[in-house]
């Protein structure tokens, strides 16, 4: 049988109402879903995928279609959306300002309205300041502010950072900072002294009880007023560290900045929400927002996760906007389950407002307890980036995973702060679906499932944009009334034509795969130029040298180059060497350039560090500490090299022997790559809590500073 829509229906402001409060109505002709998060349905029941063997399915020549309209095409620039709104924001998760400065093209070329930056504050230097995104080094380090100035040692410097906001303004690419005003690092010795004199010292910094941790989130005193996670909650009210954080707000605006992240939004009172002790108004929303350099232009939104009293309306109110956590927990529950239901995808679930930022995943989602890197691979992020990118409602936000992550690695093939993220962000499914949402722009959107079905889920928009994406293993087939006008149209992902006959669309989706459809407004660019190293590689650089296969395609030349010296030529396939001449534990950068038959150019980086197996009978020693207990333990763990942790043993690790000189000594029985050391007496250790431990070298003499 053919999938027939029966009756299309329109999300207008009255049906997302009525859909959000638990109704349903007449025009929805979509089969309600009873689908919940954790199970499983079954994708071949006769209702899941029907299909249609044997149908007459018109095809149609590609060459016989006009690539675009002529007279709607847009021909310079790159087309993004007028509007950061109506655009599409990639968040640079961990991208240095330089690599981002560099990489403005390919952002742009992959049709992105805005970047989103981690925090560019002045941040905690735990774990002698290494740069992993986790081991050597932590990525949510620069969530730990120590002082409102910009600039910090994993991203770079203020000077980077304005020439990063002057290139993006060059490209018409919006910026948006990522801020972490609720709280500073546990560590509170790092905390400058001009931050602690700037808001009448050390006193007036955290709330009274700023230093307890919640236990109660429901409590909304609680929950504004006291610390999350060990790090101590900032008194936010105070008039000085307003005064302060606006200073570092305004500044960022002059250099360019167009809006701003709050993280853990809902940790900072609301106007009503209790007061603390010292009894100060709970103002600094309505500050942040009034107070600023072109308040009415810049956009803000407010990191608040649902559940627990989250009050996100009022938030949404007085902020701007939001985050929807629940639409993304939807979200990727409808592609764990196989479930594209028009009403199980459309609804945002936030009441009474669509001022919203949306996404697949976030970095709390990849990184945290739902560790989305394990279920959702990058067919699924794609499937679900079609959906909230294809609609008109939201702001969707595109989480770039660290590069070459997989489900067996979390943190990549390189696992460095400052390079770029994984290639998924400008894959050219990715590319078509940002374009087509930049052309939309204004256009109403519509949901619905052709028939029965709960695997294919077309998205109109207006009259003149239609995306189709289809979550079934099988190749599908369709024929189905659509408001989308009569005429021929390119897939702009696949190339193959479709054809809409008196408002009636036929014709096939291919497996997990999403079909791109307009004419208007669409951007004439050459392919974009790609480069980059053979995905076998990896950061390690075991022996004296590595030998790595460049990549190339699309480019009228390509270059490389090695920490910073001369640029040279290079072709597809072409294999050079690195690393000769560093010592172990020593770094080396390779950059990757090309430019494409149009002039725009792609810049890549990647960071070698050269590692020595330690094999068993490696040694390392400790001296310990005035004050600490006779037995030291050496705890050696790896979590660099794949999802699990590998360890010596549970901790507190594995006694040292005492060589009854003050020092211990730890040999190792087995073969490692790349492992950390915690030195500990069961009480003491030699890195703070919640900081990676040292680097293995062997024959090393630790000693705690």
């Amino acid at each position: 049988m053919k999938f027939r829509k029966i009756a299309a229906y329109l999300l207008s402001a009255s049906m997302i109402v009525a859909a959000l409060s638990g109704c349903t109505t007449k025009e929805n002709s979509t089969t309600q879903d009873s689908t919940t998060a954790g199970e499983e349905t079954t994708t071949d029941a006769s209702n899941e995928d029907p299909t249609t063997e044997g149908d007459n399915i018109p095809v149609i020549d590609p060459s016989t279609v006009a690539p675009y309209n002529p007279d709607t095409a847009i021909t310079e620039g790159y087309g993004l959306a007028e509007n950061l709104e109506d655009g599409t924001i990639l968040h640079c998760f961990c991208w240095s300002f330089e690599t981002i400065t560099n990489s403005m093209a390919d952002i742009a070329m992959a049709g992105y309205t805005s970047i989103q930056t981690s925090p560019i504050n002045v941040c905690n230097d735990g774990g002698e300041a290494g740069m992993d995104l986790y081991g050597a080094g932590k990525w949510y380090y620069h969530y730990q502010p120590t002082d409102w100035k910009i600039g910090n040692y994993q991203l770079g410097t203020e000077a980077e950072f304005k020439k990063m906001c002057a290139t993006a303004e060059e490209y018409g690419i919006n910026v948006i900072v990522d801020v972490v005003p609720n709280h500073t690092t546990a560590t509170t010795s790092t905390v400058t002294q001009d931050f602690i004199n700037a808001v009448g010292g050390i006193t007036k910094l955290y709330h009274s009880n700023g230093k307890t941790d919640i236990s109660n989130y429901g409590d909304r005193g609680q929950c504004t007023l006291q610390a999350m996670g060990g790090l101590p909650d900032v008194d936010t009210e105070n008039p000085l560290f307003q005064d302060y954080f606006l200073s570092f707000i305004n500044t960022c605006i002059s250099y360019g900045v167009d809006g701003f992240r709050y993280d853990t939004a809902k940790h900072i009172g609301l106007p009503d929400d209790p007061k603390d002790a010292d009894g100060q108004a709970n103002n600094f929303w309505n500050r942040v927002t009034t107070e600023i350099s072109n308040a009415d232009k810049i956009f803000n939104y407010g990191e608040v996760l649902q559940g627990d009293n989250d009050r996100i309306t009022d938030y949404n109110r007085v902020i701007g906007a939001t985050t929807a956590s629940n639409y993304g927990h939807s979200l990727r529950s409808a592609l764990l389950n196989r479930n594209f239901a028009a009403s199980n995808v459309s609804n945002m679930g936030v009441s009474g407002t669509t001022n919203l930022v949306t996404w697949v995943e976030s970095h709390d989602n990849y990184t945290g307890d739902d560790a989305t890197y394990k279920n959702y691979d990058n067919t699924a992020i794609t499937l679900g980036w079609a959906i909230i990118a294809g609609r008109g409602e939201g702001t969707p936000l595109f989480f770039s995973r660290p590069y070459g992550a997989t489900k067996d690695s979390m943190w990549g093939t390189f696992n460095k702060i400052g390079i770029q993220g994984d290639n998924l962000y400008k894959d050219p499914t990715i590319v078509a679906i940002n374009r087509f949402r930049n052309a939309m722009a204004g256009e109403s959107e519509n949901f619905f499932n052709p028939g029965d079905s709960k695997t294919v889920l077309f998205i109109e928009r207006g009259e003149k944009g239609l995306l189709i994406a289809s979550i079934s293993k099988k190749e599908q087939t369709f024929s189905t009334e659509t408001a989308l006008a009569d005429g021929k149209y390119l897939d702009r992902v696949s190339g193959n034509a479709y054809e809409v006959k008196d408002g009636v669309i036929t014709g096939k989706i291919a497996p997990e795969s999403v079909v791109v459809l307009y004419n208007d407004n669409f951007v004439v660019l050459k392919d974009a130029a790609f480069v980059k190293v053979a995905d076998s590689t990896t950061t390690a650089i075991n022996g004296e040298s590595l030998d790595v296969t460049l990549e190339a395609k699309n480019v009228v030349s390509a270059t490389y180059s090695i920490d910073g010296g001369e640029e040279i030529p290079f072709v597809n396939g072409e294999v050079i060497t690195i690393g000769k001449d560093i010592a172990i534990l020593e770094t080396t950068t390779l950059i990757l350039k090309a430019t494409n038959e149009d002039g725009n150019t792609t810049w890549v980086k990647y960071i070698f560090k050269k590692t020595d197996t330690i094999t068993a009978g490696t040694t390392i020693s400790f001296k310990k500490p005035a004050g600490w207990g006779d037995t030291i333990n050496a705890y050696v763990y790896d979590e660099t090299t794949s999802s699990s942790v590998i360890t010596n043993a549970q901790w507190p690790g594995v006694p040292m022997t005492d060589n009854g000189d003050g020092t211990y000594t730890y040999t190792f029985t087995d073969e490692w790559i790349a492992p950390l050391v915690i030195f500990n007496d069961g009480t003491n250790q030699s890195t703070a809590p919640m900081e990676p431990g040292a680097e293995v070298i062997p024959g090393k003499l630790y000693e705690v500073k």
